[in-house]
């Protein structure tokens, strides 16, 4: 393909930063005409499509849209760039109806004559459900949610079909024969608590008398079963159930460890140059999911907008978009590429709030750009910089959606038991502060009789164990032990 932008990854940075400074030279000769070249693309989990290292974020414009923004002509542009990963939700206001407005133009709606089914499925779309009951009648439980913004939206099936109606239909319950999204979500876990509503009729039988979680439900329409009689037609509208999560690394750990039923296969999580400052993602959510064969996106790569303004929160209307490109002190393509070489980051999405004819000035094209990374394109010392220069962005809490920093811990819910005359401890993993935990000591008398190597414990009822050749356990102790030698 012709670049439609014919300057390097490297020149188009430096002169987007020459913009965002006020001295733009642009050298002879230089122009921006004919077509982008083509994306770079990474592995997505045990997913069968690849994904592009930049996908786009269902919020921002496409969510919270100003009078002088068209959503629709962000969408195909993202699509005539070659971004092939698409984010919505079924809480973000109009996005899959904007969504649908851009289908019809790309040829997308199933069932129509020109119907573009090569197009359709090499990309992915992903919708979310905040859902956490599968039918009515649900009983109300502390810290767990239980939403839609679909007024008659009962159950987390009428979410999956709202999203099918929405993006490939009528807005109004029909949609067309073969229409189907990549990956729906249980949206913004949060809470252990949610995991126990959401594992029910997973973890425990489906009794008709009883209420069960909307894992089932998406189970049953992923696999086109109707164990739970809500899916009757015996539909098949996703293929890849995922889930989302801001905040809470325990939560998160909880919910993967407890899939040992092949469920999980996309996670959607927010990781930064700050995310070092709070319960952090990238030592302990990341590398489990990595270690489950699980799809991995970065969102959040600006702490939703907070990293350029002072107030920092989640929008809620138009006039909170940020419509700007970076700023030449923190320039966005830092952030990018932080994430996208934060060791098993796949693809990232970002909200986009303007485009612009001018590639300088366009969120998406500059986003685009400075995505064309490797996954080792980022030493560990420019990494540290990084994250020195965004700790004091814009005050000390830019990811307000994250959970305080905690310290490293101990091994969690030892246990022992002697079999065979030998004592066997177990333990359930520790949690990683700053850095990454390297191993487990186990001592007695100030004697080290043996280490264990961490690694992430990808089910629950499979603990990390030592054996000691003696019965009396007494006065033993376990640490956790991180890279730079910290014990807990």
């Amino acid at each position: 393909m012709k670049s439609k932008y014919p300057v390097s990854r490297r020149d188009f940075i430096r002169l987007s930063s020459m913009a965002t400074a006020g001295a733009l030279f642009l050298p002879l000769g230089t122009s921006f005409s004919d077509k982008a070249p083509a994306p770079m693309m990474r592995p997505f989990g045990r997913m069968k499509n690849k994904v592009t290292t930049l996908g786009l974020g269902g919020q921002a414009s496409i969510q919270w849209t100003a009078d002088d923004i068209d959503p629709v002509k962000i969408i195909t542009k993202a699509f005539d760039l070659g971004i092939n990963y698409y984010d919505t939700s079924n809480v973000y206001d109009l996005s899959q109806m904007h969504y649908h407005s851009a289908f019809e133009k790309m040829n997308l709606i199933p069932g129509k004559s020109n119907y573009d089914k090569k197009l359709r499925e090499s990309i992915t779309i992903t919708s979310k459900t905040l859902m956490r009951w599968g039918k009515p009648g649900w009983k109300e439980v502390e810290n767990v949610r239980n939403k839609s913004n679909g007024e008659d939206v009962q159950t987390a099936a009428d979410d999956i079909r709202r999203t099918m109606t929405q993006l490939f239909g009528d807005g109004k319950g029909y949609y067309p024969e073969g229409s189907y999204v990549d990956i729906v979500m249980v949206h913004a876990l949060q809470a252990i608590e949610e995991n126990d509503i959401l594992y029910k009729g997973i973890e425990t039988p489906i009794k008709p008398d009883e209420n069960f979680g909307a894992l089932v439900v998406l189970r049953d329409f992923r696999d086109g079963t109707n164990l739970t009689g809500t899916n009757p037609k015996n539909e098949k509208l996703l293929k890849h159930i995922g889930f989302s999560g801001h905040n809470n690394p325990e939560a998160m750990i909880d919910f993967m460890q407890r899939d040992k039923y092949g469920l999980l296969d996309a996670l959607l999580v927010s990781v930064n140059s700050n995310d070092h400052l709070y319960f952090n993602m990238k030592h302990n959510v990341i590398p489990l999911a990595k270690a489950k064969g699980i799809g991995i996106i970065g969102m959040k790569v600006f702490g939703a907008g907070t990293m350029y303004k002072e107030v920092p929160g989640f929008s809620r209307k138009p006039s909170q978009i940020y419509r700007k490109v970076g700023s030449a002190e923190l320039p966005s393509s830092d952030l990018i590429e932080y994430v996208l070489t934060t060791p098993g980051v796949d693809t990232l999405i970002i909200g986009i709030g303007k485009i612009d004819e001018d590639p300088l000035k366009c969120q998406l094209t500059q986003n685009y750009y400075a995505s064309q990374v490797k996954p080792d394109a980022m030493s560990k010392e420019r990494r540290l910089e990084i994250e020195a220069k965004t700790a004091k962005a814009a005050g000390e809490r830019t990811n307000f959606f994250q959970l305080d920093k905690i310290d490293m811990t101990g091994p969690r819910d030892l246990k022992q038991e002697v079999v065979n005359g030998r004592t066997k401890l177990t333990w359930q993993t520790a949690y990683a502060a700053e850095n990454p935990i390297s191993h487990y000591e186990i001592v007695s008398n100030g004697n080290i009789l043996g280490t264990v190597k961490h690694q992430p414990q990808v089910l629950k009822d499979k603990p990390f164990t030592f054996e000691i050749e003696q019965s009396n356990a007494d006065g033993f102790k376990v640490y956790t032990v991180d890279e730079k030698g910290n014990k807990a």
